[in-house]
C-alpha cells in the first residue's frame, strides 16, 4: 500500500509539472491540489487495511491504474480536465452587474448550489445575493475558485458552507486539519480584500448515501467547534446551522432533509433566518 501510494504521488508530481508547462498556473494549481491529498494521506491509508472500516474517499482513486476501465478512465481525465470547476460560474460572474451596497456571495457545495432549486425555498428574494455552490465540491476546489467566484464580485460578505465532503473524501482522502488550513486560506484572502466572512458549520449527519459507513458524526462536530473557535479568532461571524438542525445521533432532524445530508424546504425554511441574522451581523460590525 505503501509502496502504491508513493507511486501515484511521483506521477501525480511528473504529471504537473508537464500541466504547468502545457496550460498555466491554475490547471498547475489543480494538480498540486491533488498530490498534496495523496501526499498528507499515505498514514491514515496505512492505518485502515483491506477488511477494515471503509476509507473516506472514492474508490477509484486508490484502484490500480491497471484495472481501471476506459469509463473510468474517460471520467477522471473530465474531472482534472476543470478540477475546481471554474467554467460553471464564468460567463454568470461576466454578466453581473457591478455591485451594489450589501452584496453576499454564498459560497458552498451542493447544499447551497440547491438553495432555490427543486422546489425548495426561493433564494434570498429581493435581496442582492449571489449564489455561487456547487455540488460535491471540497474545500480545496473552493480555495482555488476563490479568487473568481468571491473577490471578483466585489462582495461586502462572504458566506462559507464548506467542509461535509471533505469528510466524505469526494477528492481523495483528507484530514481535518487539511480542511481548516483551506477555510483558514479562504478568510485570509476575503479579508485582504475588504470582504467580511461568515462561516457556516457544517450540517449534521450520520451517514453520506453515496458513501456509506463513514460513521462522521464526531468529525463533524469537531470541525464545528474548531470553526467557531477561529471565527471569533480573527473577528468572523459564526453561523450555527448544526444546532437548529442535529438531532440526538448527530444526524438531521426528521423531515428537514430527504437523504440525511441535503434539506428539505423545511430545513431551508430553518436556515434562511439563521443566515440573515448572520449576515446582519457581518455587515454592521
Amino acid at each position: 500500500m505503501a509502496r502504491l501510494f508513493s507511486s501515484r504521488v511521483s506521477t501525480l508530481t511528473v504529471a504537473c509539472i508537464a500541466t504547468y508547462a502545457a496550460a498555466g498556473t491554475v490547471a498547475f494549481l489543480c494538480c498540486t491540489a491533488l498530490v498534496a491529498a495523496a501526499a498528507g494521506q499515505t498514514k491514515e491509508v496505512l492505518a485502515q487495511q483491506d477488511g477494515a472500516a471503509p476509507l473516506a474517499t472514492d474508490r477509484m482513486l486508490t484502484m490500480p491504474a491497471a484495472s481501471l476501465s476506459p469509463e473510468q478512465i474517460t471520467q477522471m481525465q473530465q474531472r482534472l480536465l476543470d478540477w475546481p470547476q471554474l467554467a460553471r460560474y464564468r460567463d454568470d460572474n461576466a454578466s453581473l452587474l457591478p455591485p451594489g451596497p450589501g452584496r453576499v456571495v454564498f459560497f458552498g457545495d451542493s447544499i447551497t448550489d440547491a438553495w432555490g432549486k427543486d422546489g425548495n425555498p426561493p433564494f434570498f428574494p429581493g435581496k442582492p445575493y449571489i449564489n455561487r455552490g456547487i455540488g460535491g465540491q471540497t474545500t480545496p476546489q473552493m480555495l482555488i475558485r476563490f479568487q473568481q467566484d468571491v473577490v471578483a464580485l466585489k462582495p461586502a460578505a462572504v458566506l462559507i458552507l464548506a467542509g461535509t465532503n471533505d469528510i466524505a473524501g469526494n477528492t481523495g482522502l483528507s484530514t481535518l486539519g487539511m480542511t481548516e488550513e483551506n477555510l483558514r486560506s479562504m478568510v485570509a484572502v476575503a479579508k485582504a480584500n475588504g470582504i467580511r466572512v461568515i462561516l457556516a458549520s457544517v450540517l449534521p449527519t450520520s451517514d453520506y448515501p453515496w458513501r456509506r459507513g463513514l460513521h462522521p458524526q464526531q468529525k463533524v462536530r469537531d470541525l464545528n467547534v474548531w470553526m467557531e473557535s477561529y471565527a471569533a479568532q480573527t473577528g468572523s461571524v459564526y453561523l450555527d446551522y448544526y444546532t437548529a438542525l442535529t438531532d440526538k445521533d448527530g444526524g438531521m432532524k426528521t423531515g428537514t432533509s430527504k437523504d440525511g445530508v441535503h434539506p428539505t424546504a423545511a430545513g431551508y425554511a430553518i436556515m434562511g433566518p439563521l443566515a440573515q441574522a448572520a449576515i446582519d451581523r457581518a455587515l454592521t460590525h
